[in-house]
Order: C-alpha cells, then structure tokens, then sequence
C-alpha cells in the first residue's frame, strides 16, 4: 500500500473536508441499458459534461508524472479495457510494482476499487495514489504538488476547462478538483454491449451455440464460476445506487501455497498486508471478467498467461508450482476459498468456457471516441 508524505495527506483532508459541498452541475446522461441501475456518486463530485471531458484530457496528460513521459493512460490503454498487457505494472521511475494494472472498464459500480483493500471505496481518493503514491512510485508527483497546480493555472486549455467545469468554485485551479475531474472521467467508462449483453436483451443469435453452452457452465454449481464472477458486471465487489448494500469480495484462490503453510510472496500477502490476520493470506478482489479475452495475463501478478491457463488452475483446485522460492500446491492452501475445489473438464467444455469469456468483450468501449486520447489526432 503507498506511503504518502504530509502534503498528500493534506490533500485527502481536503477531499474528506470538502464532502459536504457540490460542484458541477448533473447535465449528464450515462450511456447505459434501458432499466439498468445507475452507479453511485458522490454528492460532492456529480457528474458533469464538463467535468468528464476535463478528466479526460488530464487522464491522458503525461505532465502529471516526474517523468513528463507516463499518464494514467500509460497503464489503462483503452484497446486494452484500460490495462496496460503487463504482468505488473511500471511507475515512471521504472519501478515494477508487485500487482497488475486493473480494468477500469465500470469502475463506476465497483465496490472496492484495487487488489486487496476493503476500505477503498472511492476514485476521489484512488486517485491520489498513482499521482502521490511512494511505495510503489507510479507517477512520482510527490513533493511536485505545487507544479501540478502551476500547470493546471498556466496552461490554456486548463484555464478554460476548469472553470466550466467547476463554475461554483472561486478558485477551481486546485488538486481536489484535478482528482474529481480525472475520477469523473473514470466512472464515465462503462461497457454493456457485448455479445453477452445483446443476447440478454432477445438476439438469440448473438451468441455461437459454443458460448451458450459455455454460458450454462460458467453459471452451473459444478463449476461454481458465477459465485465470485457474478452479478451484472461479473464480480462480487459491486454496486449501485439502487443496491440495499455493497458486495464485497476477496478470495484466496489457491495460487501460491509456499511452503504449504498458505503462504503467498512476501510482496502480495493480500488483504493479509492491512489486516494481519492469517485467514486474509492471500485474498484479492475478484476482479471483473467484462472484456477478459482482451487483459492478459491474469491474475493480481499476472503469474498466469492466457484464459485456457485460468481454466486449468480452477479445474485443479489450486496452482501446483513444483521447485524454486515459490514451491508449493495451491490445491492445499488452508486459506483456499470453498469455491476454489476443482472440478472435471473436458476439452470441449474448455472451448466452450472460453467461447462464453470471448463473448463478453464490449468492441466499442475499445474504441469509443469519448474515451480516447483527446492529444491524438
């Protein structure tokens, strides 16, 4: 988990401080299935056109890391659903840190917002991670706060779109308002347009005979996919405004068991980092499986390689990693979720598993211009 230094501090007082206000104006239309609920926002930070074309240029804007060369989109590539095709991810420094970069493909109705913290529940606070984060660096901007607020004061573009976009504010030139633009534009990425969705919706044919058979086992006991993976955004960290609670999910899937004694590599402990208690070794967030044929390689450090190599790991009940530092089998791990317990797979059924996972990649939110990278022709 980053260390901050006291200015950063400061600025999540800020933020938390600021709660009781509201800035913008809710002039915006979320783009998403009839019916469907929509996402938590916060009374501080409403959604705003403004404010989400602000983000968007500030997501993609490298003058926000020490090395004027990474921006968020650096580790959220939209061909990519917003990862980055790394095992782990680079900060600016080149440092490699211990987890793989997340989708932020809906992280509008997500329930927490990383790997392996249950308290993260916020993009306003997210945020100031990679920006200020030290341990791992992701945009070193630590100690550089004052020349974030010079850029957003000096340059045009900015001086134009602050204050449309925070019209209340006296002074919109400020890093509260950078977070709450960048997280506006974050929870503006929504994906429910797959094959997997058009079929929901009645085209019967929108899915090969393979994938609904596929289909039928990811969501059958015998598989027991669907009690992590469940859910309109097939995860259970999720949420939404008309939800009486917020799902929140963390399992140990019986990737590591070094030593057999359940445990994972010193670095990636899990909710075992924040907690301490030895029942939290090796849980993580069961991440959303919307867009997964498109973010290999899989898993919190990307340990494993293509989705036929999930398949397999879920099929043995746990990773057996036979020699080395890492030696052990998953399968054993006393911290293995109950829904982790193997199971029989024929060939076909692998193809047909993989068939329903490739059906649930959302083409335009891969291309859509709303998302991209305004500095590009």
């Amino acid at each position: 988990m980053s260390k901050w230094l006291p200015g950063a501090a400061l600025v999540v007082l800020v933020i938390i401080a600021s709660m009781v206000t509201r800035s913008g104006s809710d002039d915006y239309e979320w783009d998403l299935p009839c019916g469907h609920p929509l996402p938590i926002v916060p009374d501080d930070n409403p959604m705003s056109t403004a404010k989400v074309e602000l983000g968007r240029w500030l997501f993609y804007d490298t003058r926000l890391s020490v090395s004027g060369e990474m921006s968020c989109a650096t580790c959220h590539r939209q061909e990519l659903a917003f990862t980055d095709g790394r095992a782990r991810a680079v900060g600016a420094t080149g440092e490699i840190h211990p987890r793989g970069s997340m989708s932020l493909v809906n992280a509008a109705f997500t329930g927490r917002l990383n790997w392996a913290n249950h308290l993260l529940d916020r993009l306003e606070i997210q945020a100031l991670t990679p920006l200020f984060g030290e341990t791992p660096v992701e945009m070193g901007m630590v100690g550089r706060e004052q020349a974030v607020i010079d850029l957003l004061r000096k340059d045009d573009r900015y001086r134009k779109l602050l204050p449309r976009a925070f019209p209340n504010d006296a002074d919109p030139y400020s890093l509260l308002n950078l977070v709450r633009a960048i997280s506006a534009f974050a929870r503006s990425i929504v994906s429910f347009n797959s094959d997997y969705d058009r079929y929901l919706q009645g085209q019967s044919d929108a899915l090969s005979d393979s994938a609904v058979r596929g289909m039928e086992l990811f969501f059958s006991e015998r598989f027991e996919c669907f009690h992590c993976h469940g859910g309109f955004n097939f995860t259970d960290s999720s949420t939404h405004s008309a939800a009486s609670v917020s799902n929140v999910g963390f399992h140990n899937n019986g990737l590591y068991n070094i030593g057999g004694n359940g445990n994972y590599p010193p670095d990636n402990t899990g909710l075992y980092e924040l907690t301490g208690q030895r029942r939290d070794m090796g849980r993580f967030k069961a991440p959303t499986l919307r867009n997964i044929a498109v973010t290999a390689p899989y898993m919190h450090d990307g340990s494993l390689a293509s989705l036929a190599d999930v398949l397999d790991h879920y099929a043995r009940g746990g990773r057996l990693i036979e020699s080395g530092p890492q030696a052990g089998d998953g399968r054993h791990n006393p911290y293995r979720s109950e829904f982790v317990t193997g199971f029989e797979m024929s060939s076909s059924e692998r193809d047909d598993l993989l068939a329903f996972l490739a059906a649930l990649t959302d083409q335009s939110v891969l291309t859509d211009a709303r998302y991209a990278d305004p500095y590009q022709p």
